[in-house]
């Protein structure tokens, strides 16, 4: 800052004539002319600025003909007015020094962007000081020696009468806190609706009239950003249009200083232009796609002008220091827009021809993101905003944050209620297209069974029957080998008729198509003739087929499908019987437990693996063994044996050694006396 040498004036003053010397320099600013730039410390009050410059105010005059400064400090741990936070006194500085001014505006300009128009200005101004003409330096210190001899006069305040202090005295206290008992009354009334409903367009448009009814402003306006959308790549100085309306009127906006938003007027030769070309290149698409709008606008009057629905481009990015400054809870408060804008020309046009004399903006933020801001205008007078008004429109901007997020969350919720309707939708769809399918793929299957049973089983009943009646031809009608030929023809026609039958059965039960014949039967004649049907086969294999009956005779009856519980057998008994070597042993145990019959078929054969016993039952599926199958098969043999006990709503069990042998236990409980499907 200046040193003492450059100063010619130096000392404490009470800040009451501290401000008379600044009234005084603006009156000398206006009898240089229009040429003279005049600044004080509120064109800072957009940007973030050290701290010296914090405590200190100033008054700047900068022209060819007449150049001077006047600056003051607050010390830390200076005395204030009765605790109110008002300095009574402040160090002024007063100077003509051409080189002090100049180091003041060299400070001063750094604090801005160097790309900003306020920048460029004071870079520019700062080119142009000159020693000041000796005319309107005698002027001023005629000026200055008035202002220091004429003493104002001083108002006699009566003092507080006994007979009713209270209206001196607790007037004013009392009017201070009915303003803030209304000013609380309208924050829970703004609260209240936004807790009783979710309809945003309601509660932003009722909040901002009512508050700008009760603080009597002008103009209040809510604006929103562009959200993912906002561009984060530097802005430019560029002219882009507005919306449609805007394209209307001829109303474009002007990207200058990235800490405001404003518009200007663009003619093109007398008429609007509906777009406008920057290094060659068309920014109307560009411009829709970024950039935010005036959403809600609450006015007092329809002279005062409408800015609802105007948006910008670039003015708020991510990477500028408004942006960030924003997104920290900054709130800008303008008292008057000529002095804080006096270097914004652009600016300062527009906010004239809106009839903005004043204004505060207040930035709605939720979830450290920067949703939009709450403006308010004063558009006929300056207004010094009091912190009364702050801290009611700053309250008001963080209610509209609630809300907005309130109404983004139940967005999300029908959002995502309204996904999940169509994908329900969708997947509907797929199972009946699956069920279509199946349905066709079951109708193919039948055919196809039709076709085996029709195709395959008339042929293979001739092959059968034929080698049956060769073989019992007399011994001098064939030959030996000639029989030996017609024995294997018929073993291999019995054993593929075996296969397709199994594999028709098990369709047949899977497409649903099966019912049981339920009737009461003997369980041990059931046993009895399944081994007996085997023990030919058995006894050719080298393998003792044993039946061990642990049933209480009185408990014999059972009610089943007796042909199908001896099929279940069966299968189980030539499934052991085919996987035991020779000199083994197949064993069918029968017990009753309650009104369930219990078989066990154990054999001492091959065993299975314990990895490969969830394949066991699987259709299709031939486990591998170290022993060669003297028989080839489908695999289906047990898969079917599985689905006839299920179809009794029994169930199947297998217990496995690898070279020690396996036990198959079935359990068929007592059916009901009628066909079941």
């Amino acid at each position: 800052m200046l040193s003492s040498p450059d100063l010619s004036f130096s000392r404490t003053l009470p800040i009451v004539v501290f401000n008379q010397l600044g009234v005084l320099l603006e009156q000398m600013a206006q009898t240089v002319g229009s040429t003279a730039l005049i600044l004080t410390e509120v064109v800072l009050v957009r940007i973030y600025i050290p701290v010296k410059w914090q405590r200190q105010r100033f008054t700047l005059v900068v022209s060819e003909q007449f150049s001077v400064l006047l600056v003051g400090t607050f010390e830390q741990g200076s005395r204030e007015t009765e605790g109110q936070g008002i300095y009574s006194e402040i160090n002024a500085q007063l100077t003509f020094n051409l080189e002090a001014i100049a180091s003041f505006v060299r400070e001063l300009r750094d604090l801005f962007e160097c790309d900003s128009d306020t920048h460029q200005n004071l870079e520019r101004y700062q080119q142009i000081i000159r020693p000041n003409d000796a005319t309107l330096q005698s002027q001023f210190t005629l000026l200055l020696l008035e202002s220091l001899l004429t003493q104002p006069n001083q108002e006699i305040i009566a003092p507080p009468s006994p007979i009713d202090p209270a209206v001196y005295i607790c007037q004013p206290v009392e009017d201070a806190l009915k303003k803030q008992i209304s000013q609380e009354r309208l924050l829970n009334q703004v609260t209240t609706q936004i807790r009783k409903s979710l309809d945003l367009p309601v509660i932003m448009a009722t909040a901002i009239t009512q508050v700008r009814e009760f603080l009597e402003l002008d103009r209040l306006v809510i604006y929103k950003f562009a959200g993912s959308q906002v561009n984060t790549q530097p802005y430019q100085s560029d002219i882009i249009p507005l919306n449609e309306t805007a394209l209307t009127t001829g109303m474009e906006l002007s990207v200058r200083e990235p800490c405001e938003i404003y518009f200007s007027i663009h003619e093109n030769n007398g008429e609007h232009s509906p777009f406008v070309s920057v290094n060659n290149k068309t920014l109307l698409e560009d411009y829709q796609q970024y950039g935010g709008y005036i959403v809600y606008e609450a006015r007092a009057t329809d002279a005062i002008r409408s800015v609802l629905n105007y948006t910008e481009k670039n003015c708020f990015i991510q990477s500028s220091q408004c942006w960030e400054k924003y997104c920290q809870g900054f709130t800008l408060a303008v008292d008057d827009v000529e002095k804080t804008y006096a270097l914004e020309e652009c600016l300062l046009n527009f906010l004239r021809e809106c009839q903005v004399k004043a204004k505060f903006a207040a930035p709605i933020i939720f979830e450290d993101k920067l949703w939009g801001l709450l403006i308010a205008h004063q558009c006929d007078r300056p207004h010094q905003w009091n912190d009364s008004e702050k801290n009611l429109l700053i309250a008001i901007a963080e209610q509209l944050a609630i809300a907005i997020h309130q109404a983004e969350l139940m967005q999300t919720l029908t959002q995502e209620k309204q996904n999940l309707e169509q994908r329900v939708i969708e997947r509907t769809i797929a199972l009946r297209d699956a069920l279509l399918a199946a349905e066709a793929a079951n109708r193919l299957r039948s055919e196809f069974l039709a076709t085996i049973s029709h195709e395959l089983l008339t042929p293979l009943t001739y092959v059968i029957g034929m080698s049956s009646t060769l073989l019992r031809w007399p011994l001098g009608e064939l030959s030996q080998r000639q029989r030996g030929y017609l024995q294997t023809i018929h073993d291999s026609g019995e054993h593929l008729l075996e296969m397709i039958n199994d594999i028709l059965d098990l369709s047949q039960i899977e497409a649903g198509k099966t019912a049981l014949n339920i009737s009461e039967f003997s369980l041990v004649n059931v046993a009895q003739n399944a081994v007996e049907s085997l023990r030919k086969k058995a006894t050719s294999e080298q393998i003792n087929l044993i039946l061990d009956l642990q049933i209480d005779p009185k408990r014999d009856r059972f009610i089943g499908d007796a042909e199908r519980v001896e099929q279940i057998l069966w299968n189980l008994l030539t499934n052991a019987i085919k996987f035991t070597p020779e000199n083994g042993s197949v064993t069918l145990r029968l017990w009753v437990e309650d009104d369930t019959a219990i078989f066990q078929v154990e054999d001492t054969g091959i065993g299975i693996p314990e990895e490969q016993l969830p394949l066991l039952f699987e259709k299709f599926q031939q486990l591998d063994t170290p022993y060669r199958r003297r028989y080839e098969g489908t695999g289906v043999g047990l898969a079917l044996t599985k689905q006839l006990v299920q179809l009794h709503r029994g169930r199947i069990e297998v217990e496995s050694t690898v070279s020690i042998g396996s036990i198959f236990t079935v359990w068929i409980p007592t059916q009901a006396v009628r066909v079941v499907s």
